[in-house]
């Protein structure tokens, strides 16, 4: 059989996806793939071996390899030269030349099997085909296109020396693989405990001078400590749930009033869906609190002793209760169409170019970013200028009081803009919280396709709005949400891998200790004092191990050298609004209130007849009058937000497409990619030297008199 290269040009094969000539005759049978798998001792590279050592995770085993590939860096013949390898958990490239970076898992040559979306081979004789397990591939590959879920477009070559039946094999084979990752199971069995090895150690970071660990809130350690950083006198750290028999999507760990006791704390459980009860998520340093639970459960009957515990809990002195539902926002099904839209609008030649713009807008994703920015500034703008509590309701309290509830602290919260700070929000937030990440993100297979919904990447495109908007005020960088946002999708630590606490610790016979994440000394016990790779829990480093997936260069990046550190201090004596008692400006204390579409209504206390609710009172303030100054006792419009809260802009032309994470698949925005390695840099050398050469060659250009590029006398 002819090579793969014979009878086509090369132009046919620079990436443009075209239909093929007939005519291409199906391999011989002994090209077809062997039988998969190779000893884990071949990831360290055999002795003679034309690629360099492949740092494989324990268990993981190499299914095919093409020695010689190309991987190509955007359109015309720009490429780099190296080996593409297969595994049962990942397709890896490795260059000829290898970077610098010694980090474990390279974060610009890997993809995850689950982030595979589509596989699609092409060929100079045969239309693109999209493979899968169930349709193999019949014909020798010329180029193999991965699109990935984070959209990357990964884009490999075959040239004709002798790589036809490799191409072959491994192209079938990341087919086969894609389909048989049955290790991600959501049970948090299956998952084999694995730390960094030896040979491919963690790179050393100096830590910040100044910088907290994170915290992972897996212990009583972690909450108090937490707690006692947001000054809230008034809160405690209640172990009701720490055999998660209350609640079992709920953490072990509670933040619940001082003066409420756990034996009625208990009556509460049932009468919300999921027995997500109201609990505090920050602490504002003016007096104000904001609290998440899910919806009150529909058929629940609660007496006069479970009315007066909730009183309690929502209530307690504190002043007023505001309910923030998430109506407004846009439900899960909207989210994952927007996605859909969204990335399939990104594609190469997806949409004319007259066209796009009004495409994207009809995608309706930036009109949801806006919606969720709006609402986070309501409730910042609430918490700042009244002195309430707040509670955000969602009926499964999983997905969008994620996302509003870290949104109110990012805008409020001047620790959480660190880094440090930021990833333990996510910890709080999202992780300890039970958001599903498998199922929302589709890391599960078995799971339906309606539950998929990427509400925590929408979470990260709206903090990469305020990371535009307001760069000095944030510690980290949009390279570094660029990598959280890939990270998502690789299954290789505990973060993203586990729908809840309780399934993460499944397993462990002993209850997690308090584990901190610093550059220096990576998973730390305090009691112990013994550094630690991976977590206690399940085995599986947390996805803030970054040494793992990038290299000191790259981690650099995450940090933002002029941005703002610091956490929120206690209030100037001189403020008017000084803790202890509730604001004079709301008409009568004790009262609960509805939050909806930036009016404040009163409304009846949860559970208690008699009354009709009222109508929509005359001094309810809108989002615009939150942030005008002026209003006093009785006054029509509350005080000025206090200085430090963020109001980011949501009108139309403030909120901008997220380029460098979503249209990194086209080919010119994937010029320059590999430019930090050698390899990519001697490419783009050799590639300016041929052109300069032709140039030279061809000699000065003369332009015809008249021209306007001709030289004026």
């Amino acid at each position: 059989m002819a090579g793969p290269g014979a009878g086509c040009g090369r132009g046919d094969r620079a990436g443009r996806w075209r239909s093929g000539l007939p005519g291409c005759s199906a391999p011989a049978p002994a090209a077809a793939p062997g039988p998969p798998g190779q000893s884990p001792a071949a990831m360290s590279g055999a002795p003679g071996s034309r690629r360099p050592a492949f740092p494989g995770l324990p268990g993981e085993r190499v299914l095919e390899e093409a020695a010689g590939a190309r991987q190509r860096c955007g359109e015309g013949d720009g490429s780099v030269p190296g080996t593409l390898l297969c595994t049962d958990r990942r397709v890896a490239f490795l260059p000829a030349q290898a970077p610098g970076s010694r980090a474990f898992l390279h974060s610009e040559y890997d993809v995850a099997l689950p982030c595979i979306r589509k596989l699609v081979a092409a060929s100079s004789f045969a239309k693109p085909k999209v493979l899968t397990a169930a349709s193999p591939l019949k014909f020798i590959p010329e180029e193999l296109a991965v699109f990935c879920r984070d959209f990357r477009l990964l884009r490999f070559h075959f040239h004709e020396n002798g790589l036809a039946p490799q191409a072959f094999r491994v192209a079938n084979a990341i087919a086969q693989a894609r389909e048989a990752a049955a290790w991600l199971g959501d049970t948090g069995e299956g998952h084999d405990g694995w730390s960094c090895p030896a040979e491919a150690p963690l790179e050393e970071e100096e830590e910040e001078e100044g910088s907290a660990a994170t915290l992972l809130f897996e212990s009583l350690h972690d909450w108090e400590k937490e707690l006692e950083r947001l000054g809230a006198t008034g809160w405690r750290v209640s172990a009701v749930n720490e055999r998660f028999d209350m609640a079992p999507s709920l953490p072990r760990y509670l933040w619940v009033p001082s003066g409420l006791l756990d034996h009625d704390l208990k009556r509460i459980f049932a009468h919300f869906e999921e027995r997500r009860v109201p609990r505090l998520c920050w602490h504002h340093p003016g007096g104000s609190d904001l609290l998440r639970a899910a919806s009150f459960h529909a058929a629940s009957e609660p007496g006069s002793e479970d009315v007066r515990c909730l009183e309690a809990l929502l209530l307690g002195g504190r002043g007023p209760c505001v309910l923030a539902d998430t109506a407004e926002l846009p439900t899960l099904a909207d989210i994952q169409l927007a996605h859909l839209k969204l990335r399939a609008l990104c594609l190469p030649g997806a949409a004319a170019e007259e066209k796009w713009l009004s495409a994207l807008e009809g995608t309706r994703w930036l009109d949801h970013v806006r919606i969720c920015l709006r609402k986070a500034a309501e409730v910042a703008s609430l918490l700042a200028g009244r002195r309430c509590s707040v509670l955000l309701q969602e009926p499964s309290d999983r997905d969008l009081n994620c996302l509003v509830a870290s949104l109110v602290q990012l805008l409020g919260d001047p620790h959480a803009r660190t880094l440090p700070g930021f990833q333990s929000l996510v910890q709080r937030e999202w992780v300890a919280a039970g958001h599903p990440f498998p199922r929302r993100l589709g890391l599960l297979r078995r799971d339906s396709p309606r539950e998929e919904a990427p509400v925590f990447l929408l979470f990260l495109d709206c903090t990469w709005q305020l990371v535009r908007q307001f760069p000095a005020a944030f510690g980290f960088t949009e390279a570094y949400l660029l990598a959280l946002h890939d990270s998502s999708f690789a299954p290789y630590f505990s973060t993203f891998l586990f729908s809840c606490q309780r399934q993460r610790g499944r397993g462990s016979p002993h209850p997690p200790h308090s584990q901190t994440y610093t550059p220096v000394t990576g998973w730390r016990d305090p009691a112990a004092g013994v550094p630690r790779v991976g977590s206690a829990a399940c085995g599986l480093p947390a996805v803030w191990a970054w040494g793992l997936r990038y290299s000191r260069q790259q981690r650099a990046r995450f940090r933002n050298p002029a941005g703002a550190a610091g956490t929120v201090g206690p209030r100037s004596a001189a403020d008017p609004q000084t803790p202890g008692r509730p604001d004079d400006s709301w008409p009568g204390a004790g009262n609960v209130f509805v939050l909806t579409k930036g009016t404040l209504s009163p409304q009846p206390f949860p559970w208690r007849s008699g009354r009709p609710p009222p109508r929509l009172s005359r001094w309810a303030p809108s989002l615009e009058s939150l942030g005008e100054r002026g209003g006093g006792p009785g006054g029509n419009r509350p005080p000025a937000p206090t200085p430090g809260v963020l109001l980011p802009c949501a009108a139309g032309p403030s909120v901008r497409l997220w380029r460098r994470c979503y249209l990194r698949g086209l080919p010119e925005a994937q010029r320059g990619r590999f430019a930090p390695s050698p390899a990519g840099l001697a490419e783009e050398l050799t590639l300016l030297q041929d052109r300069l050469s032709a140039w030279q060659a061809a000699g000065p250009r003369t332009e015809p008199a008249g021209s306007p590029l001709a030289p004026s006398r």
